[in-house]
């Protein structure tokens, strides 16, 4: 679930730091526009957020909820089991290609470092376990695809994806589970040429969302 409360930390994110760039836009000036959307601190002090130039100055819930207009059926699921730094990277790309949510399984606090504070724009669903996203999958008419490279998996850049899917990652290192991948209705892989074994599952991520939206994305 999206926290949507009025986010005290914007101003702290927003430090002003004399050595850093300068990033985002100052403070608007006045008469302000009668605009609700807009966020009244954010016109006085200006927005240095890391938003597109269209949500500029526009408070946190107006975003969410305009976003949510146009959320695709993409979801996103990541095992957690060891706190993998690369779920925060994970997230903040879910962020840019604005799935319909993203689901942490396993253990509740996620290391949210590389989200960069995208998460708050996002649907963000916890399960305690498998059978509890697979659950809320069926129930939403979602179709679990799992993402690695294990035998009996089959090549992403050739295999047609489900519109409304949920793309299942592992945890850095391990990958998925035995009890994920029975779940799956598929599990794919990315093509490989060199000589590694594997990707970092933040990239395998990013490369398998992109790949979702070269067959869905509006």
């Amino acid at each position: 679930m999206t926290n949507l409360s009025h986010d005290p930390a914007a101003a702290v994110e927003q430090a002003p730091d004399p050595t850093a760039p300068t990033a985002g836009v100052g403070p608007h000036p006045q008469p302000w526009p009668d605009d609700p959307r807009l966020d009244p601190e954010l016109l006085a002090v200006g927005d240095r957020r890391n938003v597109l130039d269209e949500f500029r100055y526009w408070r946190l819930e107006a975003i969410v909820e305009e976003l949510d207009t146009r959320r695709h059926g993409l979801h996103v699921a990541i095992q957690n089991w060891e706190h993998d730094f690369n779920i925060g990277s994970m997230v903040r790309t879910a962020n840019a290609f604005n799935v319909a949510g993203v689901h942490i399984v396993g253990r509740r606090r996620w290391n949210r470092r590389g989200a960069m504070v995208t998460d708050r724009y996002l649907h963000v669903h916890h399960h305690p376990d498998v059978a509890s996203l697979v659950t809320w999958l069926d129930e939403h008419g979602v179709s679990p695809v799992g993402v690695d490279n294990l035998p009996g998996s089959v090549p992403l850049e050739q295999e047609p994806l489900p519109e409304k899917c949920c793309l299942v990652f592992g945890s850095e290192g391990p990958g998925l589970t035995e009890e994920m991948v029975a779940a799956c209705s598929k599990l794919v892989a990315i093509t490989q040429y060199g000589s590694t074994r594997s990707i970092n599952a933040g990239a395998a991520a990013a490369i398998a969302m992109y790949s979702w939206a070269l067959q869905h994305a509006r």
